[in-house]
């Protein structure tokens, strides 16, 4: 028998229902916390079982009708049956779990949630592209829910930059009508405050009529077009000749906001108003004053180090990757800011040596990846650091590295709480305080 009916008890950290059927954790597409519901087991595991949610017999009242037509077929979202509240609120309770599971710590403040627009945030993303013989057609999308290895059939996103997400089903037609239909590996996109670029991943050489109908729909409908026939290096503009993509963040009240450019593939914020919120609060939890030397690790193209420099003595950027570092340094020489030094590093590897980790630095400010901070902070912060701004992309490794912070290195975790950076997702982005004791 593989249909079941259960309780569904907890909501995973992938937006899934949590069932327990004879004692074995059930994990349930399509279901949320409280609803009892009948199941389909999809995939059986050793330890824990997949399921999709065949009816809701008992319906939760935070349930609404998804926007999206192709939702719970593309795997782009996976809460956008929960009605807003309940998602930031469940985003919530994973953190404050995480502290108290992992970290063994709790903030003294919880911060209020940071929301912004919950449809068309996405600025930047990578579309799966496969031509498709059964159904004649390329498909252009985001992996399917139940198999990741299709892509979805869908014709629009609701998620992605509106100039971009009602037209995903032209990009397919595009793509179907080229030489090299079945050669397109993928589609990145990335969108600035004025420019939409789109990157073509082929696995061949274009032909010369591939190429101008890629112009052409670039110029119909307004977007920069570059190829990459290899790896990230050779990524190029094939339309126009030098597009410019860029935005601005605001480096708080009275001050002049920063405008950042940077390259199609590079890392930049996913939710471009709700990052401008996220440096307000980054601003208001750091206190940076006039006379403060501040040190920015994971600084990436210098979002938050660039706002910074307007309000500090000195600021230095730490990043591993040297395209990142160079436009950063450029963007500062840009907007003419000189109290900011860029700094390459691997921040996984011990860096206690260089000049830059040896300063006394009054503050830190800490933005890393999945992985967390952990490496750096065997040898940061020294005495002198009074509070630190943590940015977290995964509550585990923030939560480890606030015990790390309170237990070895004497602050307090002063305040945390949760920023909505992907809506209609599982992601959890979040900010926290320390203080020194």
């Amino acid at each position: 028998m593989n249909e079941f009916e259960a309780a569904i008890t907890d909501l995973s950290h992938d937006g899934r229902g949590v069932a327990r059927i004879d004692g074995k954790t059930v994990f349930v597409s399509g279901a949320l916390l409280g609803e009892q519901v009948r199941m389909r087991i999809r995939k059986r595991h050793r330890n824990f079982d997949e399921a999709e949610t065949v009816e809701v017999l008992t319906r939760s009242p935070h349930r609404v009708e998804p926007r999206c037509s192709h939702f719970g077929q593309c795997g782009g979202c996976s809460l956008q049956h929960l009605d807003a509240t309940a998602q930031i609120e469940a985003k919530q309770r994973v953190l404050v779990d995480n502290f108290a599971r992992i970290g063994k710590v709790e903030p003294e403040t919880w911060l209020p949630p940071l929301t912004d627009e919950a449809w068309g945030y996405r600025r930047k993303g990578r579309l799966s592209v496969r031509a498709v013989a059964k159904k004649g057609r390329v498909l252009v999308g985001f992996r399917e829910e139940s198999n990741p290895r299709f892509v979805a059939d869908i014709l629009h996103c609701d998620v992605v930059h509106p100039a971009l997400g009602p037209k995903i089903g032209l990009l397919g037609e595009l793509v179907g009508s080229m030489d090299a239909a079945a050669e397109i590996a993928q589609i990145e996109f990335a969108a600035g405050d004025d420019t939409i670029a789109l990157v073509f991943r082929h696995l061949k050489p274009l032909s010369d009529g591939d190429r101008a109908k890629l112009v052409a729909f670039g110029q119909e409908h307004g977007f920069a077009i570059y190829l990459q026939p290899g790896g990230i290096s050779t990524v190029h503009p094939l339309w126009p000749e030098h597009p410019r993509l860029a935005f601005r963040v605001p480096a708080g009240e009275g001050v002049q906001d920063v405008e950042l450019e940077f390259q199609p593939l590079d890392f930049v914020q996913v939710n471009a108003g709700m990052n401008r919120r996220m440096m307000m609060r980054t601003l208001e939890l750091l206190d940076p004053q006039p006379q403060d030397r501040v040190l920015d690790l994971f600084c990436g193209l210098g979002n938050f180090t660039l706002p910074l420099s307007r309000r500090v003595a000195e600021v230095t950027g730490v990043e591993g990757e040297h395209g990142l570092v160079m436009r950063a340094a450029e963007n500062a020489a840009r907007n003419g800011i000189t109290n900011a030094q860029f700094q390459v590093a691997n921040l996984f590897e011990d860096q206690r040596g260089t000049d830059w980790a040896r300063k006394p630095w009054d503050k830190l400010l800490l933005d890393p990846p999945r992985a967390g901070a952990d490496k750096v902070l065997d040898y940061l912060p020294h005495k002198e650091t009074s509070r630190i701004v943590y940015v977290s992309c995964h509550p585990a490794s923030l939560a480890r590295d606030a015990g790390i912070l309170v237990n070895q290195h004497g602050f307090r975790l002063k305040s945390a709480g949760v920023m909505d950076m992907f809506p209609h997702t599982a992601h959890v982005e979040s900010i926290a305080l320390f203080e020194r004791r």
